[in-house]
């Protein structure tokens, strides 16, 4: 009967789907979704996307000199948004009107692809949303699978601004596809679980900072599409991530997700992620000594938010679930109580939000292992769901050591300014023009004659001296 698991569980999560669009009241104030290049809408996941190049959706680019590209011979299976791009050959923005102030998420769609005249793969660009740097010589962009990069961008003013910048050597840069929506209020937490090898400790002001989403992980569950997340995201299934599978086994539910006000809710996670686990279960009267762990790859001197989302669809009983949770070697929780989080309900969501720092390893670790108060014959173990954001360093950037304004300076640097070398020429002619036409009037005020003959013998005769 294992081998009918895998089966059952696509229809439990093909009849989920009904009560998630059901139960799913989010409603975003700024909703763009565009479709750059394209003379035409489309529909991705029932989601319509706006072509860039209709009258009323023109206003939002801003391009001295940018052209529409069509692939002629489109990926199959690719969403339509993958058959054209907008191509920008100097520095360009798009900008959108922001009704709801608070953070928003950008996702920017890349595919590559060749016409008879461009090659999209050549393209190496910078890219700044509204004073952040979120790409930087951006470049490598497949021909064979699109990339989606994502950032969660607080916006405090009534315009969101989204600049494409062509590095000089490339001389130009693409999109495919943007996306621009308000965020759910709850989604970004204010504070975090900061863990040091000094010391862990509460750090506050987090929901204004930005945020690069990097990973989210269905823990022991297939791939969440957009069509089944009510926020529109993706999540990926974790083997990829997971290490150790000894000791550990999958889980899935049926059941309704519980969720409670104040907790967690549908745009935080959606049902299909919280309906499927890793657990470490003891069998007998021992307690496995075992982690489930997944490791990621970061990068050296950035900041991580790594959110862990909970939900004890396992459990035959409250009050039995207790483990530790361990990030980066460190303890994160020691003897952490699933029930109490969650106001002694089971199937109810909880997620914790830990902050770390990439080190030279280049690896974030994450395990669950039991502890000192789990259970013999019960669940001693649970993770649902990863989530993995990068927050952006001291100067504004999630991609390298450039500010936007040393962005900006390379681009105007790069950009030569004919117009002062023009002005100066006018200049030095006219000045020349006129000192030439000065000359020219006082050599004709003067009348030329002859110098006169002087009889040298009668000069020295008048004074005296005749040579004999």
């Amino acid at each position: 009967m294992e081998f009918l698991k895998p089966i059952v569980f696509v229809l439990i999560l093909s009849s989920s789907t009904i009560p998630i669009l059901s139960f799913s009241h989010f409603s975003p104030i700024d909703h763009y979704l565009i479709d750059c290049g394209s003379t035409l809408k489309s529909t991705v996941d029932h989601r319509i996307f706006l072509s860039d190049s209709s009258p009323s959706n023109s206003p939002f680019l801003s391009s001295p000199r940018s052209f529409s590209l069509t692939n002629q011979h489109p990926f199959e299976g690719l969403p339509p948004i993958y058959s054209s791009a907008r191509v920008f050959e100097v520095a360009s923005k798009y900008e959108f009107q922001i009704r709801d102030k608070g953070t928003h998420t950008v996702r920017l769609h890349f595919q590559a692809f060749t016409s008879s005249n461009l090659d999209l793969i050549r393209a190496q660009f910078h890219v700044l949303v509204n004073g952040y740097v979120i790409l930087s010589n951006f470049s490598g962009v497949s021909a064979v699978n699109p990339r989606i990069k994502e950032f969660l961008i607080w916006v405090g003013t009534e315009t969101l601004e989204i600049t494409f910048i062509p590095v000089k050597r490339s001389s130009f840069a693409f999109v495919n596809a943007i996306e621009v929506i308000s965020a759910p209020k709850d989604l970004v937490a204010d504070s975090a679980k900061h863990l040091s090898y000094e010391r862990s400790e509460d750090v506050d002001g987090l929901s204004k900072e930005g945020r690069e989403v990097l990973y989210r992980v269905n823990v022991g569950g297939p791939k969440v599409t957009p069509f089944n997340d009510s926020f529109w995201r993706t999540w990926v299934p974790d083997d990829e991530h997971f290490e150790s599978s000894e000791g550990s086994k999958k889980v899935y539910s049926s059941g309704r997700i519980k969720y409670q006000e104040g907790g967690a809710s549908r745009e935080v996670c959606p049902d299909n992620v919280y309906n499927s686990a890793r657990v470490i279960k003891s069998t007998n009267s021992s307690i496995p000594n075992t982690n489930m762990t997944w490791t990621f790859p970061a990068i050296d001197g950035y900041n991580y938010i790594i959110r862990l989302h909970f939900c004890d669809i396992a459990s035959i009983s409250i009050g039995f679930l207790f483990f530790n949770i361990y990030v980066n070697g460190y303890m994160a929780y020691e003897n952490f109580d699933l029930s109490t989080a969650t106001n002694w309900e089971l199937s109810s969501p909880f997620y914790v939000d830990f902050m770390v720092s990439g080190d030279q390893e280049g690896v974030l670790r994450i395990s669950i292992g039991s502890s000192n108060q789990s259970v013999p014959y019960a669940i001693d173990g649970l993770l649902n769901g990863i989530e993995i954001m990068k927050l952006n360093n001291s100067l504004g950037s999630f991609d390298g050591n450039l500010s936007a304004e040393m962005v900006l300076m390379r681009c105007r640097g790069n950009t030569v300014n004919l117009v002062p070398y023009v002005v100066i020429l006018c200049l030095i002619v006219t000045v020349s023009l006129m000192l030439r036409r000065k000359v020219i009037r006082r050599d004709d005020s003067f009348s030329w004659s002859k110098v006169p003959v002087v009889d040298s013998w009668k000069v020295k005769s008048n004074m005296g001296i005749v040579n004999s």
